[in-house]
C-alpha cells in the first residue's frame, strides 16, 4: 500500500515537473498580444505581425498576418531567395565567345562590374588582356530603364540608378569638391557633360541632371567644402561601350549580334558578398540587376517579369498566400505581401542555406551592421536580431531573425503601413516589441 501510494506521489511530481517545464519553455503569447493592445505605437494605422518559433516550427503570434502590406526593401527578401535557388557562388560576370582576331561579349546584368564596393574585375580583365578587337552586343534586355511604379520624381537621387545589361560602377555618377574646391565627377569621362546653369537656383547647393540626357547641371553658388552627391546616369548602349573605351583605353565597337549557344562565361564577385552588400545597406541597383542574372541564367535573356513569373510558379507556390510582385528592389508601391508569407520565406532561406551564422552575417545586424545598426543594443557585444528593413513615405517594415535570451530562435514580420506620424516613432515601437520578445524568453 505504502509503495503505491509513493508511486503515485513520484509519478505526479513528474507530471508537474513536465507540466511547469514545458510551461516555462513555451513562448506564450498573452504577453506578446498585450504589448500591442496597449501602446499607441501601432495603432492608428495598418499593422501587420507575424511570430515563428523556428525549432518547435510552429507560428507564436499572428496580428493581420494574412493582409497584404506593401514590404518596400523587404521585396530584397524575395530576390534573395531567387538568386540563392538559380545562381551558384560567383556571380557570371560576361557571357562572350572569340572569332578570329575578335571577341564578341554580352552583359549578364551583373552589379558587380567594377562595382565601387565589390569591385568585380575578372569581366573586365577578361576584355583588357584579351588581345582581340572587343565588340559589345546590346539588346540583350528587354525592360525599361525603371521598374514599374517607380517614382519619375527620383531619377536624380542616389537610389534609384537606371536597370541596364552591362552596368558599370554602379551607373551612379560621384560629384565632389576636390582638395582645390573644384567640382569634379567620376566616371572622368562625364566630365564634359558637367555644365554650370546660372539659371538653375537651388536653395542650397544640389547638381541636377536632365531628365532625358546626361547634361549635369551644377548652380552658379560657391562650392561647399567637402560637396558629394551621387547622381545616376541615364544609360544607353552607346554610353556604355564608351566608359568601357575610355577605362580600356581600347576601342570597343558596337555590334548587333543574337546571343549564340556556344558562349563561353566569365564570373565575377562571390555570390555571398553581393547579397551582403544588397541587404545590409539596402542596395536597390544590386537588387534589380540581380534579377537579370537570375533571367539570363534561366532564359538566356534579361527580362524582370520572366523571372519573377519562374519565381512565384516554380519556387514560392508554397507560399501562404501568393505575392504580388513586381521589381527586384521594392521601389515599386505595386509590391505586396502578406506577414506570414515574409515569415515562411525567412524559413525557406535558412532552410536553403543551412547555416543561419552565415544568414545572420548577410543581413542587418542590431546594434552593429546595416540599418539597424544603430536602433538596438547589443548583449554582451553580440546582436540578437538580424532583420531587413523596408521603408519609404509612410511605411516602415522589419523583417527577418531574433534569438531570446532563453536562445530560442524565431522569424518575425512586423509591418507597418499608412501612418502619419514620424517614422521614428514607428520604428521605435518596433524596437521596443522585438527586445520585449527577446527578454522574455
Amino acid at each position: 500500500m505504502q509503495r503505491n501510494v509513493f508511486k503515485i506521489i513520484t509519478l505526479g511530481f513528474c507530471l508537474l515537473m513536465c507540466f511547469g517545464y514545458s510551461c516555462a519553455d513555451k513562448i506564450r503569447k498573452r504577453p506578446i498580444k498585450r504589448q500591442f493592445a496597449h501602446t499607441p505605437g501601432t495603432s492608428g494605422h495598418f499593422t501587420g505581425f507575424a511570430l515563428y518559433d523556428l525549432d518547435n516550427k510552429k507560428m507564436v503570434y499572428e496580428l493581420n498576418s494574412d493582409k497584404y502590406f506593401n514590404p518596400a526593401s523587404n521585396t530584397k527578401l524575395f530576390t534573395f531567395y531567387t538568386c540563392l535557388k538559380m545562381l551558384g557562388d560567383s556571380v557570371p560576370a560576361l557571357k562572350y565567345i572569340t572569332k578570329g582576331d575578335s571577341l564578341i561579349f554580352w552583359g549578364t546584368g551583373d552589379p558587380s562590374f567594377l562595382h565601387s564596393d565589390l569591385k568585380g574585375i575578372n569581366g573586365f580583365n577578361l576584355l583588357k588582356n584579351s588581345g582581340k578587337k572587343l565588340f559589345f552586343s546590346p539588346g540583350n534586355y528587354t525592360g525599361q530603364f525603371f521598374g514599374p511604379g517607380w517614382a519619375w520624381d527620383d531619377y536624380n537621387d542616389y537610389y534609384q540608378a537606371e536597370i541596364n545589361e552591362l552596368p558599370v560602377e554602379d551607373n551612379v555618377a560621384l560629384i565632389y569638391a576636390d582638395k582645390n574646391d573644384s567640382l569634379q565627377i567620376k566616371p572622368a569621362y562625364l566630365k564634359k557633360y558637367l555644365k554650370c546653369d546660372t539659371l538653375y537656383r537651388p536653395a542650397t547647393y544640389r547638381v541636377k541632371r536632365d531628365l532625358l540626357s546626361n547634361t549635369f547641371v551644377y548652380p552658379f553658388m560657391a562650392l561647399p567644402k567637402n560637396f558629394k552627391q551621387e547622381v545616376p546616369w541615364k544609360v544607353s548602349a552607346e554610353l556604355t561601350a564608351e566608359l568601357l573605351q575610355d577605362t580600356l583605353k581600347q576601342t570597343v565597337t558596337i555590334v548587333h549580334i543574337s546571343l549564340p549557344a556556344n558562349t563561353k562565361t566569365v564570373y565575377n564577385a562571390n555570390a555571398d558578398s553581393v547579397y551582403r552588400r544588397m541587404l545590409q545597406p539596402s542596395d536597390n541597383f544590386i537588387a534589380e540587376q540581380l534579377l537579370l542574372l537570375c533571367s539570363s541564367a534561366k532564359f538566356q535573356v534579361l527580362n524582370t517579369d520572366s523571372v519573377i513569373n519562374y519565381s512565384k510558379s516554380a519556387l514560392l507556390s508554397d507560399l501562404p498566400d501568393a505575392p504580388q510582385w513586381v521589381d527586384g528592389s521594392g521601389l515599386s508601391r505595386y509590391n505586396l505581401f502578406t506577414p506570414r508569407s515574409i515569415v515562411a520565406l525567412l524559413c525557406m532561406i535558412l532552410e536553403e542555406k543551412k547555416n543561419d551564422d552565415l544568414v545572420h552575417s548577410l543581413f542587418p545586424a542590431g546594434g552593429s551592421t546595416g540599418s539597424i545598426r544603430k536602433i538596438y543594443k547589443t548583449e554582451n557585444g553580440r546582436p540578437f536580431v538580424w532583420a531587413k528593413t523596408g521603408s519609404f513615405s509612410n511605411n516602415y517594415n522589419q523583417c527577418g531573425y531574433l534569438i531570446t535570451k532563453k536562445g530560442k530562435r524565431l522569424a518575425f514580420a512586423f509591418m507597418n503601413n499608412n501612418f502619419t506620424r514620424p517614422v521614428a516613432e514607428i520604428r521605435d515601437e518596433i524596437v521596443r516589441i522585438i527586445t520585449f520578445i527577446h527578454d522574455e524568453y
